[in-house]
């Protein structure tokens, strides 16, 4: 009874850690609405890397994005790294601005500039699938209360890793256990 009671309290110990690592990662920002469609926002984020969730609407629906985004913050403006699930798209537009992808192969990446978080963001994105290319809109949605640095993404998921692994060997040492007073 008393290794039944030891292993209850590690796992609750442990889920404990868990759900405070994944809420202790949000940060409530206030962001200001950039001038112009084509500037990124300004914000009281710290220049650095974060983690952010991104929606996708528009187009056909076939066509998505990878979330959460990395969102990039130098000298207070915000850029995202958006990556496709195509390699089809030779540019996007933010605006009237045109940005190229920033990589040469697999799926298409493009960095642009974060105009709104928490509204839809309109851009236009150019894709070569079709017979002829065809400019398609979407809008982008940034959702504020997602935000997370870098460095808590790595680290939620590291301890996500180590919860798998302590549970791994707890069931282990609980199935021999069972095994054991069978014999």
């Amino acid at each position: 009874m008393k290794m039944k009671t030891i292993l209850t309290k590690t796992a609750g110990i442990l889920l404990a850690a868990v759900l405070l690592a994944t809420g202790a990662g949000s940060q409530n920002m206030a962001v200001q609405a950039a001038e112009s469609s084509t500037e990124s926002v300004s914000s009281d984020l710290a220049d650095g890397k974060y983690a952010v969730d991104v929606t996708l609407e528009g187009g056909s629906g076939r066509a998505t994005i990878s979330s959460p985004a990395i969102l990039t913050v130098e000298n207070g403006q915000a850029t995202a790294r958006i990556e496709w699930s195509s390699s089809h798209y030779d540019y996007m537009k933010v605006g009237d601005v045109q940005y190229d992808p920033v990589n040469e192969e697999g799926n298409s990446v493009f960095q642009i500039p974060v105009t709104v978080f928490d509204e839809p963001m309109e851009v236009v994105a150019d894709t070569t699938a079709m017979s002829v290319p065809h400019e398609i809109e979407y809008t982008l949605t940034f959702d504020s209360a997602s935000l997370k640095s870098e460095k808590s993404v790595v680290t939620q998921q590291r301890i996500i890793m180590l919860v798998v692994i302590v549970a791994a060997a707890v069931t282990i040492v609980l199935v021999k256990k069972k095994k054991a007073k069978k014999m």
